[in-house]
């Protein structure tokens, strides 16, 4: 089960998972962080903690039923000379559901309606299962990247728990940036909106290079960044 302490592959293989994790785990971390914005400052910190720990045993739980996530990827049936299999079909529902969620978020933001809640959204229990459903579609993602890039199942389950500690570890922050300033958490939406879409094209088999997005979404923050370093300066010579 150790052997490959000893083998530099092993590491590296490991330290690329993590970082891939990570990187696979942001769009998890800011649809957790407008979730968790709906909720009284008192539940919000446990709500990130129990959706973190919640894709976390996840992606456990699928990458120790290996065989059965990559038997997701079988054919179930053919539409327009297109074969679907399970993993698609959740693809296109956690897309559809993505994008429909995060365009209510954007409309209630121009709307100025931001206060209103529904009564599963405004809940504890019904913020936890909307998180935990976009867990299962971004955790099913993260895990047959990680079985495509390591034979060991101990490196795999070691990559995703760093990586959740990460996230925990972010999660409080960028939740608090991203809530703290408007024109940041649009872009945030939009990129759920994006990784929505993508979801579905991917569904039908359409791949979209995901580094693309990830460029598109840091360039992005970047620039949202120097626009807020320049406010925050011109606010402090005034």
């Amino acid at each position: 089960m150790f052997e490959w302490i000893a083998d530099p592959d092993a590491w590296l293989a490991l330290g690329t998972l993590t970082i891939l994790e990570i990187i696979l785990g942001i769009d998890n971390i800011i649809f957790l962080s407008l979730v968790v914005a709906k909720l009284p400052k008192a539940q919000q910190s446990q709500a990130r903690r129990i959706g973190l720990t919640a894709a976390m045993l996840m992606r456990l739980a699928l990458l120790a039923s290996i065989t059965w996530v990559i038997g997701l990827t079988k054919p179930l049936f053919t539409v327009v000379e297109h074969d679907i299999s399970t993993r698609d079909l959740i693809l296109l529902c956690g897309g559809l559901f993505l994008v429909w969620k995060s365009t209510k978020e954007i409309y209630e933001s121009i709307s100025g309606d931001e206060n209103y809640h529904s009564s599963n959204v405004s809940s504890f229990a019904g913020a936890i299962v909307q998180i935990m459903l976009l867990d299962i579609i971004f955790s099913l993602d993260s895990v047959i990247t990680a079985v495509g890039l390591s034979d060991h199942l101990f490196i795999m389950m070691a990559a995703v728990v760093i990586a959740v500690g990460v996230m925990m570890f972010a999660a409080r922050p960028i939740g608090e940036f991203v809530n703290q300033n408007p024109s940041v958490k649009m872009l945030a939406l939009a990129f759920l909106i994006l990784v929505g879409v993508t979801l579905v094209l991917e569904s039908f088999q359409m791949r979209v290079p995901k580094g693309y997005i990830y460029f598109a979404m840091f360039f992005s923050i970047g620039v949202e960044t120097l626009n807020w370093l320049r406010g925050k300066k011109n606010r402090m010579t005034r």
